[in-house]
């Protein structure tokens, strides 16, 4: 019994440490200084003002959303063909497909995103939102057919096969059979493409200008020349906006249905 609380106190001390900074960043946004100070010295709405009437952090937020969210959907779409065949099929050159769809797991974005820009000046994709979100999609794909991956178990063909035997077509027993059994992965995974799509600096930062922004690059071009708190502010409105899709994803489809590892 004592063994059992002093473990649930670790873990709670531990999601206090971890929550600590999400406090910082929204007590900084909060404080009537021009600097960013925690505690907050007195307590005002006025940065978020700052930045919702700053056409400039709105447009960027709207674009690192929308382009978060279409990489995510293409992700998706080349994700699950190629999670059914890597895991079903045995073919010439699976290892390399494989090794190449997850490739950008293990090479540093920066390096991507400079090799992007310099294939993308060669044919003319350069500087505006589809060259954004090809090299969006490149590295978010990966975390989709990773999560997806160890859902084609054995026992899932069984499953498959059982349902063809009883006359479903193809289409029906993926509809049906396939496609809830893998749903925890597809919703996992489309949840890492999203965030890691919507936080990336060091690739966005190749195909940015200054009518097309991201949201983190925004930031990153914003604290060389000032620091004042609508950056927090910024980053709080993130948390919130994060809080609510979890909220909404957990209506819509259910965490409880996420995988344990």
């Amino acid at each position: 019994m004592a063994a059992r609380l002093a473990v649930r106190a670790l873990a709670l001390l531990t999601l206090a440490y971890l929550a600590l900074p999400l406090v910082v960043v929204i007590g900084g946004s909060l404080t009537e200084t021009k600097f960013l100070s925690f505690p907050p010295q007195g307590l005002t709405l006025d940065w978020y003002r700052v930045v919702l009437h700053d056409p400039t952090y709105v447009r960027s937020f709207l674009t690192s959303a929308v382009l978060a969210l279409a990489a995510t959907l293409f992700a998706l779409v080349i994700g699950l063909p190629a999670a059914i065949a890597i895991a079903r099929h045995s073919f010439r050159g699976k290892g390399l497909l494989s090794a190449l769809l997850l490739s950008p797991l293990v090479l540093p974005h920066i390096v991507i995103g400079a090799a992007l820009l310099q294939y993308g000046s060669a044919i003319g994709l350069v500087r505006n939102f589809p060259a954004l979100l090809v090299g969006h999609v490149v590295i978010v794909t990966p975390f989709v057919l990773r999560t997806l991956l160890p859902h084609f178990s054995p026992g899932q063909r069984a499953l498959e096969e059982a349902s063809r035997d009883l006359g479903a077509s193809a289409w029906t027993t993926f509809r049906l059979v396939t496609l809830p059994l893998i749903r925890p992965g597809l919703v996992s995974g489309a949840i890492f493409a999203f965030i890691t799509s919507f936080i990336n600096v060091e690739l966005s930062i190749f195909n940015t200008t200054a009518a097309l922004n991201t949201i983190p690059v925004q930031l990153f071009n914003y604290v060389q020349y000032s620091v004042d708190p609508s950056i927090a502010a910024v980053s709080a409105l993130t948390i919130l906006a994060a809080a609510v899709g979890i909220v909404l994803i957990d209506l819509l489809i259910g965490l409880d249905l996420l995988p344990d590892k």
